[in-house]
């Protein structure tokens, strides 16, 4: 069966799109680098909220956050009754911050402390080790490394 010119050519197409696309995708993991930041001593903290926080009191938050020294950028995100910040290890733990915070307002809240399962992961939680893009990004990485 004679098989239509149209058909050839759009399949043609599609096949040197995907292509095109794979060998783009493989020149990507293997020239990208993983950034270095000279931040070694910048963390990310949390305090979680067993009150809700309202606009007035988000602002509060933020203020009392700003003036604790070492605390950089605070996001007080008040439908989730959080507040994530970074400190500098150098100059405030998250312990010293948080017993900082409650003393400058009366606040329900509490420090998160990240579980020892998780602490121990060795990529992002959200990469799963088991996963074909994972391992495929890994062999390339490998493979031009």
């Amino acid at each position: 069966m004679k098989i239509n010119k149209y058909v050839k050519i759009a399949a043609g197409s599609i096949l040197g799109i995907v292509l095109l696309l794979f060998i783009v995708l493989v020149v990507h993991i293997a020239t990208v680098k993983p950034t270095v930041y000279d931040n070694a001593t910048l963390q990310i903290s949390r305090i979680d909220f067993k009150q809700p926080i309202d606009s007035a009191m988000a602002k509060q938050i933020n203020r009392d956050m700003k003036s604790i020294k070492g605390v950089k950028n605070p996001s007080v995100f008040a439908d989730k009754k959080v507040v994530v910040y970074y400190h500098d290890m150098t100059i405030a733990n998250s312990e010293q911050v948080y017993t900082q915070l409650m003393a400058k307002g009366n606040y329900n809240a509490s420090r998160y402390v990240v579980p020892a399962a998780l602490a121990s992961n060795g990529v992002c939680p959200v990469m799963d080790e088991d996963s074909f893009s994972f391992k495929f990004s890994r062999g390339i990485q490998r493979i031009f490394n």
